[in-house]
């Protein structure tokens, strides 16, 4: 019995010092929860130009301290030179803005297109068109490479529709496939050997300074289909033909066997020439101008 009443004070000094123990470790699990989650806020500070989509892995984490994201000191000094533009007489505003109107309105997504040759001077040129594009901060986050190698667009091809065909059937799903049966799609890309060019429009994900720090490329994937809405416009304008395509699950394969670097994505495909003789199209309708534009 002495010995019971020799432990009991002694148990109750021991259960007291345990559960200060516990207390403490409490205390600093939630300072360095808290403090981690500082550090993730720190990390993951909010930039709306980075988009989520065409996550590949290609992927590159923009360094913590944040240092390749300065301006090289000459552009920091860029000047200001004054700017003027012509201006029309309104009668001519209103017949250039109908004309041009109607120049797009004849734009259609053609699947048919004829190898027909086409000048490289106006692959260069419109082109040329796409890259007067505004940009983020005019970091110009755009790559167009122009395939007219023979061997190379079939390599292309035999990418683009073995992924196809997955996607047709399973990807892509019952709801989408439906809504491409009225344009008599499938996976079979033959124009991606036919068009006597192919122009793939690759978004720079970042930049790279004159010493190699990396740059950021504010809103890469707005501004590089800013361009691309261009080059279809330019593409119109030389009475040639393209259909808009964006090869799902295609990017990395592409971007090896074009040796793009890794700070490049493929955004989009644009076979370009002639329309076939035979080409044909759905009868598609466009919006009126009442449903797509609001006054207030």
């Amino acid at each position: 019995m002495a010995i019971f009443s020799f432990l009991t004070p002694v148990l109750a000094a021991v259960i007291c010092v345990l559960i200060v123990i516990i207390l403490q470790s409490r205390k600093k699990s939630k300072a360095s929860s808290a403090q981690s989650n500082k550090n993730n806020n720190i990390k993951q500070e909010s930039r709306p130009w980075v988009d989520e989509d065409l996550q590949d892995n290609t992927d590159i984490v923009a360094d913590e301290d944040g240092k390749d994201d300065w301006q090289d000191e000459e552009e920091e000094n860029l000047q200001h030179v004054p700017f003027t533009v012509v201006r029309y007489p309104e009668m001519e505003m209103v017949n250039r803005s109908k004309e041009f109107f109607e120049l797009l309105n004849q734009r259609r997504s053609v699947r048919f297109i004829s190898n027909e040759p086409v000048p490289r001077e106006v692959i260069n040129n419109i082109i040329r068109a796409a890259g007067t594009s505004p940009s983020g901060a005019h970091t110009e986050p755009w790559t167009f490479v122009v395939v007219e190698d023979p061997e190379t667009k079939h390599k292309i091809r035999e990418i683009i529709e073995e992924e196809e065909e997955i996607n047709y059937h399973k990807r892509m799903g019952e709801k989408w496939v439906n809504d491409l049966r009225k344009l008599r799609t499938n996976w079979v890309k033959e124009y991606l050997d036919t068009a006597p060019f192919l122009i793939l429009i690759f978004k720079q994900v970042y930049g790279l300074h004159s010493d190699n720090r990396k740059k950021t490329h504010y809103y890469n994937e707005i501004s590089v289909s800013i361009a691309c809405g261009i080059l279809l416009a330019a593409i119109q304008n030389v009475g040639l033909v393209t259909v808009t395509t964006t090869p799902l699950n295609c990017g990395p394969r592409l971007r090896v066997l074009l040796e793009r670097p890794v700070n490049e994505k493929l955004l989009m495909l644009l076979p370009v020439g002639y329309p076939s003789k035979d080409a044909t199209v759905p009868d598609l309708k466009r919006k009126p101008l009442e449903d797509i534009m609001v006054v207030v």
